[in-house]
């Protein structure tokens, strides 16, 4: 078995995002299922799918590119959601709209327009923390009307990384760290489907560092505050 992630699902200009790679991986092994990136997702080429004992790998021209695995135990202590008026004038602070250095990311890259992007923006809220808002478009259906697997875990990526990079605000949880961080590992659970269309808020927060590792939170709540997905991140900073 192969799969592909087009060009349209960048992180970087040059590979994959991670969430919605994630995403791919984590619908093979259920959920809630932890991943862990170890190389760049290549763009617009088979990648290999590879079954194993406890999950399953994906694989490009004999390199690992990311495994998968069941994680039954996951949980995650999640704050209380902003509300929509709160979390729509926080998304106007997302500091990547001033420097972002993956602009064209698939899931909170300001140059990406509706229904091309997922148009994430988080940003300070309180307590360190950020948010945003996000109305899934038409372009996510998985044809039932629902917004597929793979574009929930998209949208429990980035948000988090954000409460952490690129913050240059005095809230802000650690010092200033570059933006121009990675993904390494994502563990998510979704708890129910999303219709298309629905409006969410999206809430990002601090977890702890360990060197260039930050860990992170994720979650989406409806407008009404059902809680839809969450996730843990680690993120990597590059070295300068």
């Amino acid at each position: 078995m192969d799969v592909t992630i087009a060009k349209r699902f960048c992180g970087p200009p040059a590979s994959g995002n991670g969430g919605y790679t994630c995403g791919r991986l984590a619908a093979l092994v259920g959920n809630p299922a932890e991943v862990t990136l170890r190389a760049p997702p290549p763009l617009d080429v088979p990648l290999h799918v590879e079954r194993t004992p406890d999950g399953a790998r994906l694989v490009h021209q004999g390199k690992l590119v990311g495994e998968a695995r069941p994680a039954p135990e996951f949980s995650l202590r999640v704050p209380d959601p902003p509300s929509w008026d709160e979390a729509v004038a926080a998304g106007q602070r997302f500091s990547g709209l001033k420097h972002h250095p993956y602009d064209t990311c698939f899931v909170c890259g300001p140059r990406r327009g509706p229904q091309d992007g997922l148009r994430l923006f988080c940003g300070p809220w309180q307590h360190g923390m950020v948010a945003g808002t996000w109305v899934p478009d038409a372009s996510l259906d998985d044809g039932r009307g629902f917004v597929a697997h793979e574009f929930l875990w998209s949208a429990i990526d980035c948000p988090g990384s954000w409460s952490v990079i690129g913050r240059d605000d005095a809230d802000a949880p650690a010092g200033f760290v570059s933006p121009g961080a990675l993904l390494g590992r994502l563990t998510g659970r979704v708890f129910r489907e999303l219709r298309v269309g629905d409006p969410c808020t999206v809430l990002g927060w601090f977890l702890g560092a360990n060197g260039r590792k930050y860990d992170v939170g994720t979650a989406i709540h409806t407008r009404d505050g059902a809680l839809v997905a969450y996730s843990k991140g680690t993120w990597i900073a590059l070295k300068t």
